[in-house]
């Protein structure tokens, strides 16, 4: 069991892998959080629940400043 909390304790601390300087795809995101599928990353912008996202012709593409501002959104109010 002590090795259990040392493998939890050096991944909370293990540092974060940087997110590329491109904009990011519906895919990307899947990739990045382990989604079920893209129909996921949908869902969340037509429920306005995911990172912001915008169109560039009929493609959509999200900001990595936004992805990282939504997920430290989410963990700030896991915090509280």
């Amino acid at each position: 069991m002590g090795s259990r909390r040392l493998a939890v304790a050096h991944v909370a601390t293990a540092p974060r892998a940087a997110l590329p300087s491109r904009y990011l795809t519906p895919d990307d995101l899947v990739a990045m959080f382990e989604l079920p599928s893209v129909e996921t990353v949908y869902q969340w912008r037509r429920k306005r629940t995911g990172p912001r996202g915008f169109r560039v012709g009929r493609h959509l593409r999200y900001d990595p400043v936004d992805v990282q501002a939504w997920v430290e959104s989410l963990r700030e109010g896991a915090a509280a």
